[in-house]
């Protein structure tokens, strides 16, 4: 009776790591790992969404949107020139793109479509999207925006 006990514990355990290791196979979010220059590019629309449900933080995010507000340059510390996207979702994203390491976009205009790569970040208004440049110690991925054909990193 006693092996039978340790036989069904030991079943349901490794039942309950089979789902555990499926449902982690299915996230279709990828997290910022130990190493963040080994970080795969594969992002997309849905991944964004569920990185917002999920409240993921330092996730690589691709995609496109179109500018629906253009706001003040944040000019304390580290200079930022900031945005906010509309992804085909419906979902809303602020850009904080970094003009002291790369070139500010001056010809944005509402209406304009953007194609990006960066990381994201998890707040309540839709997330904020950032390290759309090149590092300059190379330990961080290189990200990118994409205005008019011009890819500005």
């Amino acid at each position: 009776m006693k092996n039978i006990i340790i036989f069904l514990i030991l079943l349901a355990f490794g039942l309950y790591q089979w789902i555990s290791s499926k449902s982690k196979n299915n996230t279709v979010v990828e997290e910022k790992k130990e190493t963040p220059a080994l970080t795969v590019e594969r992002n997309s629309h849905d991944d964004i969404e569920a990185a917002y449900l999920a409240k993921k933080r330092e996730v690589q995010v691709k995609g496109s949107g179109v500018v629906v507000k253009l706001l003040k340059d944040d000019n304390e510390g580290s200079r930022h020139q900031k945005f906010i996207l509309r992804l085909t979702s419906g979902q809303t994203i602020l850009f904080a793109h970094n003009i002291d390491l790369a070139p500010r976009i001056n010809s944005i205009a509402r209406g304009d479509h953007i194609e990006f790569y960066g990381q994201y970040e998890w707040n309540a208004q839709g997330g904020v999207v950032h390290w759309t440049h090149k590092d300059p110690k190379g330990k961080h991925l290189a990200g990118w925006l994409k205005h008019k054909g011009e890819i500005y990193q």
